[in-house]
């Protein structure tokens, strides 16, 4: 029971003095405030209010003023909140198209890269990068095919001069052989010649 009364005691006294106090605020309401915000007139109302027992006794003037200037605050917000939104819808809309077209000229840059890097020749399509590789690749065959026949055209030409000048040295023994014997020839004619003659003298003789 003497809880119960406890609890009730503030609440009578709340009821008792706040119909005075709301009376006295009443009157004591200003329409002007020093910081004319939603937080200023939350702490103007607070700082205007009779603290009892850890509760605030509110004036309802003060408390319907503030509530309406809350709703014309979110009122206006959302006034100025509605054009932003489509604001925001066309410039979402633009960005959209912005990135159709950039997507539609990266495809074009694409192909038009495709193209340039594509080289036709004998009606088959390469790319520049195999193309050389091809290219090059056949350079140093061709190089190296070259190279081996300038080789093998020299060792044939040494070949051919060592042969040459063998038949040379070949031919002028054979040259030479071939005076020796007809001086020896000549000189064997002779000799018989002279042996002719002297069987001849001695059958003259006889």
């Amino acid at each position: 029971m003497k809880s119960i009364l406890r609890t009730f005691i503030p609440l009578l006294f709340c009821i008792i003095f706040s119909q005075p106090t709301y009376a006295q605020d009443s009157v004591k309401v200003s329409p002007v405030t020093v910081d004319s915000s939603l937080k200023g007139q939350y702490q103007d109302v607070l700082s205007r209010s009779k603290t009892i027992n850890g509760f605030k006794l509110v004036n309802p003037v003060r408390l319907s003023a503030f509530w309406k200037n809350l709703n014309d605050t979110l009122s206006s917000e959302r006034k100025l909140v509605a054009p932003l939104k489509t604001k925001i819808a066309d410039q979402e809309k633009t960005i959209a198209t912005l990135k159709s077209q950039i997507a539609g000229n990266q495809n074009l840059i694409d192909v038009s890269n495709a193209q340039l890097n594509e080289i036709s020749f004998l009606g088959i399509s390469f790319t520049k990068s195999t193309y050389n590789t091809m290219v090059w690749t056949i350079i140093i065959i061709l190089a190296i095919a070259l190279a081996i026949v300038v080789i093998r055209s020299a060792k044939n030409t040494q070949e051919a001069k060592y042969r040459s000048s063998l038949y040379e040295e070949i031919s002028q023994e054979y040259q030479s052989y071939k005076v020796k014997a007809n001086d020896k020839e000549k000189k064997l004619a002779r000799e018989l010649q002279d042996e002719r003659n002297k069987i001849e003298e001695l059958k003259n003789k006889s």
